[in-house]
């Protein structure tokens, strides 16, 4: 797993370790069921406190991401679990909502987006 802080970034430390982790959940480079590094080897590796690395595992585990087992660490939920399901809803409306209104900037009918939906999706 590759984390990078910014002391540039608007986002406090937390948030950037919770949005990395999430965003490389949703795209499958961590997948469902791995063990993440405990919060203390996690806090150590990055340079920060590991009351940081705490709440930005706290927050993945409120958002339905990962699970926390006493002893066992946090783990990748899989991706049938409600909340995480509705993180990839999300993703999706965000992405269809911009595609249609490049759509209609050209002057694409909906037919005319349907057909590349289907196009794209039987690739």
């Amino acid at each position: 797993m590759k984390i990078i802080i910014s002391n540039q970034s608007e986002l406090p430390i937390y948030a950037q370790v919770r949005e990395q982790i999430k965003e490389q959940i949703l795209n499958g480079q961590i997948k469902e069921g791995e063990v993440l590094p405990s919060i203390r080897s996690m806090a150590k590796d990055l340079g920060v406190s590991v009351i940081t690395t705490t709440r930005a595992y706290s927050d993945l585990e409120q958002e339905g991401f990962i699970a926390t087992m006493q002893g066992k660490g946090s783990v990748v939920l899989s991706k049938d679990n409600n909340m995480l399901k509705e993180q990839f809803l999300m993703r999706i409306e965000q992405g269809i909502e911009t595609a249609v209104e490049s759509a209609k900037q050209i002057g694409m009918t909906k037919m005319e987006v349907q057909q590349i939906l289907k196009s794209v999706w039987e690739q």
